[in-house]
């Protein structure tokens, strides 16, 4: 009992909030997949903690166009970030200033550098506040009629082929003896290649779905056999997507 009432006393007197704020997954009407909640948060915040610069100002101009420019305090966390500039985010928790995370694509947090400032945030007993919006990974899974009890994102796989080789055929295994979806991403000029490599290391009744622009107008989400990718018709070069496994 003591130990949460030392919970509820620390977060009285910390009023630092970060909000971990969604982002577009592409070219899109922002209507189509954030609520205006989202809108609300955005506009009253002036510091933002993001992954790139250039297109978290215009994701904030689009979403809130009367919001202006030059009165935002931006600061950068992304994969390059060195550890002692993470001083001066760990810094901005002290602040008692509210702020927003905002991720390149999607979701901050998820498959995204933003998660070591909310881990620290959770450390510092700071309230950390996630808003709805879209999650390629999820809608993927969502779409794909692939198993959504049980399932497994490892981000993008080797580059490397003989390493890729083994990896497929690892996930597929394991998706075999466990029924566990397996979820992965690749680089999207490299999509039509992990296609064409599925085909040929897969087994020929295990599926695969490819869903790609997502949200966007020209939205395009298979679900097919290898056998079937096979003799499809497809062209996703240079269109982001995400990719579900699932072995029988």
């Amino acid at each position: 009992m003591a130990s949460s009432k030392n919970t509820i006393f620390n977060n009285k007197m910390n009023p630092t909030k970060v909000y971990l704020i969604p982002s577009l997954l592409g070219e899109s009407e922002h209507s189509r997949v954030l609520p205006l909640y989202n809108l609300d948060i955005i506009r009253s915040l002036n510091t933002f903690v993001v992954e790139n610069e250039k297109s978290a100002r215009k994701f904030i101009k689009q979403v809130c166009p009367d919001k202006v420019q030059s009165d935002l305090d931006i600061y950068i966390l992304n994969k390059t970030t060195e550890p002692e500039e993470m001083f001066d985010l760990i810094k901005l928790l002290d602040k008692g200033i509210s702020f927003g995370i905002i991720s390149e694509a999607g979701l901050p947090a998820i498959a995204d550098p933003g998660a070591q400032l909310v881990k620290i945030a959770q450390e510092k007993r700071i309230q950390v506040v996630p808003l709805v919006g879209p999650s390629s990974i999820l809608l993927a899974l969502m779409a794909s009629g692939m198993n959504g009890q049980k399932f497994a994102f490892h981000g993008y796989l080797p580059i490397d082929k003989t390493e890729r080789k083994k990896r497929l055929s690892y996930l597929e295994n394991e998706s075999a003896k466990t029924g566990v979806a397996q979820i992965f991403m690749e680089t999207p000029y490299r999509n039509n290649q992990m296609v064409d490599d599925l085909t040929k290391i897969l087994h020929s009744d295990t599926r695969i779905c490819v869903a790609c622009h997502i949200t966007l107008d020209d939205e395009d989400i298979r679900t097919l056999t290898i056998q079937e990718w096979k003799t499809e018709k497809y062209d996703f070069h240079k269109r982001p997507a995400i990719f579900v496994m699932q072995a029988e």
